[in-house]
């Protein structure tokens, strides 16, 4: 089995040298997850274990461990290789929809003319303009109304964009359609990384308020008391609780209070803020090109429509007419989609952001609880405090590693014994 890639990138950001505690607040992961993987990857990558005096293990990594892994494994390799090729594909499927919007106005705009040039030459040929002669003056008028200097317009709604854009045509009409993603995808991994970066900043001792601000659905006020909100944290970075004499509750999590390196303390959000979604990272200028080729190719193909009722039209023309009426429930079905779809993502996303809202302001609301600190809540805190402590594992700490032969490290261990020993009776 390949390797986590989450536990690879954090390793990498640490430094190549980490504990598991380390790896669980880097990546947010499960405590039995950072161990399990950090083992599995150790094995594959010729990591090592180091061993300190108090029991905490070191896993270093050499910092080649990807190229090590992508030899060993196909599977990595066939997922870099795929990573790009869908890449492009995806770039592909994004430009589409700009690239058939284009299309098929092209299409219903040549078709439209062929059919009234033909029906125009039919009633200068026999007199019988007015079966259509309502529609001629009419769908044309409407249809220049809409088409002339398109690409005139095109260009200068490019030049006046916006400079935080930076799609060209094609992505703005993929962006208009269907947005740009989900804002909040990683919201789960910022939650437990920001979570575990709370407890690293108090040396691993916290109090339940000190947490909430980065939970949801903690349930009616009743059950907030008894703190349940708590559990899935204990679970998933194995803490646990500590009762005081006035019967107030505080957890510390020994696994994330132990480090391979001294680090600083984090700059953190006060609360989990979700971000509200965007109908389009295209700008206006983008937008309402969009929109407005949308309506064109909306209007043109229910223009097209009337003029192919008669069946006989596309039968006595032929040729392109014929085609574009084979596919013309296609295009309709296409014009149709392009302004619903937008119409009805904008809606949703109204109702989305409400309750975005919603969430961020009680998140926010118990948040403010910790700046104006009652006194219950400060001796509580104050109790917490007992249990923080931070244990930084350096080399001077190991009495084990499997970097080198283990004879070695006891002449090494043996020697640094007696040293202690020389030092402590020279103090006497």
């Amino acid at each position: 089995m390949a390797p986590n890639p989450t536990i690879m990138q954090a390793v990498e950001k640490l430094g190549y040298r980490v504990t598991i505690g380390d790896v669980a607040t880097q990546a947010g992961l499960n405590v039995a997850e950072a161990e399990q993987g950090l083992l599995a990857l150790a094995s594959d990558a010729g990591g090592h274990l180091q061993v300190a005096e108090t029991g905490d293990i070191v896993y270093q990594f050499p910092r080649n461990f990807r190229e090590i892994l992508r030899n060993k494994y196909l599977q990595l390799r066939l997922q870099e290789w795929w990573k790009k090729v869908w890449g492009i594909l995806f770039y592909l499927i994004r430009i589409s929809f700009g690239i058939f919007l284009i299309a098929s106005i092209a299409l219903i705009t040549i078709a439209i003319i062929i059919i009234l040039t033909a029906l125009n030459s039919d009633r200068d040929g026999d007199n019988r303009g007015s079966s259509y002669g309502g529609g001629f003056f009419f769908f044309p008028d409407l249809f220049w109304y809409f088409s002339p200097n398109y690409d005139t317009r095109y260009r200068e709604q490019r030049r006046g964009r916006q400079q935080g854009s930076n799609l060209n045509f094609f992505e703005a009409v993929f962006s208009f359609l269907f947005g740009d993603g989900n804002p909040n995808a990683d919201l789960e991994e910022r939650r437990w990384q920001e979570i575990a970066a709370v407890i690293k900043n108090h040396r691993g001792a916290v109090v339940a308020e000190q947490i909430a601000p980065y939970l949801d659905n903690l349930g009616e006020s009743y059950t907030q008391e008894y703190e349940d909100y708590m559990l899935p944290v204990l679970i998933k970075f194995n803490g646990q609780p500590k009762v005081s004499p006035e019967g107030q509750i505080v957890y510390y999590f020994p696994e994330l209070q132990v480090s391979a390196a001294k680090k600083r303390r984090q700059s953190l959000p006060v609360y989990l803020e979700e971000s509200p979604w965007r109908f389009s990272a295209a700008d206006s200028g983008q937008i309402t090109l969009s929109a407005g080729l949308g309506i064109v190719n909306f209007v043109g193909a229910l223009i097209l429509g009337n003029l192919l009722r008669d069946g006989t039209v596309a039968a006595q023309i032929g040729g392109l007419v014929a085609f574009v009426q084979g596919i013309y429930w296609l295009l309709l079905a296409y014009g149709i989609g392009f302004l619903a779809i937008p119409l009805g993502r904008y809606f949703w996303i109204q109702w989305r952001n409400k309750k975005i809202v919603a969430r961020n302001r009680d998140r926010l609301s118990r948040a403010r609880i910790l700046t104006n600190l009652d006194a219950g809540l400060q001796h509580k805190i104050d109790y917490a405090s007992q249990f923080a402590t931070e244990k930084v594992i350096g080399k001077e700490d190991l009495v084990y590693s499997t970097e080198t032969d283990l004879l070695e490290q006891e002449a090494e261990r043996s020697a640094q014994i007696d040293a202690e020993w020389q030092k402590r009776l020279n103090e006497g």
